[in-house]
Parts: structure tokens; sequence; C-alpha cells
């Protein structure tokens, strides 16, 4: 069974930086997009953003130019990179993945990690 796992959250002061890890485990041949969204508080969850296997990324309006998310696909982890964290960043940040193929033609779809805590706070 696969698993994705975070790390790195934490809390941070306005205006500071994080970078969340996420890494695959199990048997994993290979991953396709993989991507990060975000739970606030009383909110639904919501698409931050998404990175295809050869390095494609697209992100949600309010991130664009202070997130960053890349990945290495060796290692089988995805990271997202924030500056310029704002307290509306607060939320649970959870890794996804559309689709962990674990040999030539099976795989696991819509794998999501437990998720990790970022909060924005003075």
């Amino acid at each position: 069974q696969v698993q994705l796992v975070e790390s790195g959250g934490g809390l941070v002061h306005p205006g500071g930086s994080l970078r969340l890890s996420c890494a695959a485990s199990g048997t994993v041949i290979n991953i396709n997009d993989m991507g990060w969204f975000r739970q606030a508080p009383g909110k639904q969850r919501e698409w931050v953003a998404t990175v295809s296997i050869g390095g494609f990324a697209v992100y949600e309006d309010s991130v664009k130019g202070r997130f960053t998310i890349f990945r290495d696909n060796a290692k089988k982890m995805i990271y997202l990179h924030m500056e310029d964290l704002r307290p509306e960043d607060t939320a649970v940040y959870y890794c996804h993945a559309d689709k962990i193929f674990i040999g030539p033609t099976e795989f696991e779809s819509n794998v999501w990690g437990q998720g990790t805590q970022v909060t924005v706070a003075s």
C-alpha cells in the first residue's frame, strides 16, 4: 500500500516562509500529477497547486508569485515552497497524487496524505 507523508508545517509570522515536503512510500514505480490542497477551519478543502511528472506547474490565483511547487521524481517527493505568507494562508495542507503506479499497469488513484498544519500569525 502506498502512502503520502507530509512534513514541514509550523507557525510562521506574516511575511515569512515555509517549505512543505511530501514523500511517497511503498512500492512506487511512478506518479503522474501531484499537488497540494489546503483546508482552513470552517472551510472546504481547496486546491493550491499541481505539478505534472514533467515539472509543469499551475497555481491557484491567490498563491501565484508567492508559492512554488516542484518535485523530485527520483526521490518520489514533491515540495511546496511558500513565501510572503499571510494569515489567510493558515490551513492544514494536504499532499495529493492523481495516480501512483505500483506496477506496469497497476495504480492507486486519488491518494491523500494526512496533512500538515501551517499557521501564519503574529
